[in-house]
Parts: C-alpha cells; sequence; structure tokens
C-alpha cells in the first residue's frame, strides 16, 4: 500500500498526541494479516480521502452555492440535490483510480460501473454506496452521510451480477456521518470502530473501538406522517411504544438515526407502506453495510421477520422494510408483526 507524505505527517502528529489515526488503524489490520497485499487497506483510504473532500464541500456549501436541487432525477425517481452529485462523483473518481476496485455501484446510477474485469495480482473488490444520504436535510443544516459496503469480486459470474451477493458476504462496511463533526464509523467483520475527523491535521483520529450498542433504549426512530399506511403490526408496536413511555427521534437521514441509536440504544424502523409495499431504503448499499455495523456491534437487523443480512439480492436498487437496533427493542417489534 503506498503511503504519502500527508499521511505519515498526520501519523506523526498523532502518535505524538498518543492518538491513532484511520490510516494507522488500517495499517495495523493489514499487518495481523500477513497475507494481506495492501489492495483492501487502499480501497479504505480511498473512502477516507472522499469522506474529508465531500466534507468540506458540505461545510462550505451554502458560500459555494451548492445547495438545492439540480434539474434532474436519478434512477430512483427522487430529484438530485447539487451535492448528491459532487459526493457521487468524488467516490467515483477516488475510487476509479485504485486498482483494487472491479466495480463500482452508486444509488445514483442506474447500472454498476465496471473497472476492470481482466485477473489481477490480488483480490478485488466490488465498492457499493449511497454518496449522501438524506440530502434533502442539506438546506436547513441537517445531518447526512455516506454509507458503503465493500464485497470481494467473483470472476466467476458476470460482472453486473457480482454485486448481487447477500449482506452475509461483505467484507466490510461503514458510514459517515456529516454533522457537528465528520465521523467515520467502519467494520471489518471483527467489531466496530469510530473516527472523528480533526480538521487541523485533515486526520480522521480513533475515539473508540469495539463500539456496543446498548442492549435496550426507550426510543424508536420513524417517519411517523407514514403511520396511517404501515402494516397492523406496526402500528400495534407504535401503540405499545407511546404507551410505555418511548421517545420519538428522527432525523430524516438514516446515518443520523442510526449512529444515534448505536450510541444511545433504540429501534429504527422503516417499514412497508401503502406507496412503497416493498419497503423504501434500498437493500444493497443502506441496509446491508447498515445492518453489519448493528450486528458487529451487538444489535439486530430484519426486513420483517428475516435477517437482513441472510436477503438474497435480485437487482441492485432492489428495496426493503428495515428494522434494526438493540437487540431488546429490535425483539419487541418482532413481538408485534
Amino acid at each position: 500500500m503506498e503511503t504519502s507524505g500527508l499521511d505519515l505527517e498526520q501519523a506523526a502528529l498523532a502518535q505524538r498526541d498518543n492518538l491513532t489515526t484511520l490510516q494507522s488503524h488500517i495499517l495495523a489490520g493489514e499487518r495481523q494479516h500477513p497475507g494481506a497485499t495492501g489492495t483492501f487497506s487502499w480501497i479504505l483510504s480511498a473512502l477516507s480521502l472522499s469522506a474529508k473532500v465531500i466534507s468540506a464541500k458540505i461545510r462550505r456549501a451554502r458560500l459555494m452555492d451548492v445547495l438545492g436541487s439540480v434539474d434532474n432525477v436519478n434512477v430512483q425517481g427522487e430529484r438530485q440535490q447539487k451535492l448528491d452529485v459532487i459526493a457521487n462523483e468524488t467516490l467515483l473518481r477516488c475510487l476509479g483510480k485504485r486498482t483494487g476496485v472491479a466495480i463500482v455501484a452508486s444509488e445514483e446510477n442506474e447500472e454498476p460501473l465496471i473497472l476492470r474485469t481482466s485477473p489481477g495480482p490480488d483480490q478485488r473488490y466490488c465498492v457499493l454506496f449511497d454518496p449522501l444520504d438524506g440530502s434533502s436535510n442539506l438546506d436547513t443544516c441537517g445531518g447526512v452521510g455516506t454509507i458503503f459496503s465493500i464485497l470481494q469480486h467473483d470472476p466467476s459470474v458476470a460482472p453486473e451480477r457480482s454485486v448481487l451477493q447477500p449482506g452475509a458476504r461483505q467484507v466490510a462496511a461503514g458510514y459517515i456521518l456529516y454533522g457537528s463533526s465528520t465521523v467515520f464509523v467502519f467494520t471489518a467483520g471483527a467489531g466496530v470502530s469510530m473516527f472523528v475527523l480533526d480538521p487541523s491535521i485533515g486526520a480522521f483520529l480513533k475515539v473508540a473501538d469495539d463500539v456496543r450498542i446498548p442492549a435496550s433504549g426507550k426510543t424508536y426512530s420513524l417517519n411517523e406522517g407514514n403511520r396511517p399506511t404501515f402494516p397492523a403490526g406496526y402500528q400495534r408496536y407504535l401503540e405499545y411504544a407511546q404507551q410505555n413511555g418511548y421517545s420519538s427521534r428522527y432525523a430524516g437521514a438514516m446515518v443520523a438515526d442510526v449512529h444515534r441509536i448505536l450510541l444511545q440504544g433504540g429501534v429504527f424502523l422503516y417499514p412497508p407502506t401503502k406507496k412503497a409495499p416493498d419497503g423504501k431504503l434500498r437493500l444493497m448499499y443502506e441496509a446491508n453495510p447498515m445492518a453489519m455495523i448493528v450486528e458487529q456491534a451487538g444489535g439486530k437487523a430484519i426486513a420483517g421477520k428475516e435477517r437482513i443480512l441472510d436477503l438474497a439480492p435480485q437487482t441492485l436498487h432492489q428495496r426493503t422494510s428495515v428494522v434494526m437496533g438493540s437487540p431488546d427493542e429490535v425483539a419487541h417489534v418482532l413481538r408485534f408483526l
């Protein structure tokens, strides 16, 4: 894995202050696997760079006149925000330069972008992402985020099929929350680590390792505006929650809502509705990566009564319902479904 002078400077500053950067955390993980080639680490480095660029654009959005929508809708039928386009292009550009990336797939693009199909000297990967979750919050300075999923590329199948793997086969997953601070949370299947961007040195610094979600928490997060069209079981759960002292918290961005639940406990729900009978959230690059993080932190994540990570995807933009969070709270929801 290549290391730039800036990376070395950041590592030196962090070492001086007895801190761990995301870069040094990645390198330490690589050293634990003697056969590692650095390809996977280089991809995480690209995601880190993308996060810094997107974070800077968001902080200066009003000054740069990049708030508001463009005269275009994406493949989801949703009007694109200017920063949706900027974030998507940033991730595609950074990841596209990494030779270990075979395929990238984004919420904003109809088809996966196939970069490299010929065999390489090292394992290659598929990277799927939602470039800017909750982008409608931008005009009011609300929290938004990036969600990503990393899968091993399967050269034995057609490239467009290589991305269609169950979430249980993810190599890594994570999200970046752009709020009062920029937070990078990820798992490579051995627990959840959390980093915060320190703008003074331009590095993500570790603030927590082996993050554990509280077993319970009397908070639920969902868009209650859709309640009249929820299936009966979800409506019964809400009656139970409101009769038992639960609080409602909903930020309008999955990353912001799940991040709060990861730290404080509770449950995040996006049930089926009359308008979206299969659910609204995308399985491959929203539900799967967030489910992997929640499970790695000791929580649960289901769609209906099925484990999200066991769902067999059929299409890139497949939608699903979602219930995830503290194990005790997910169990409460299940009692009513």
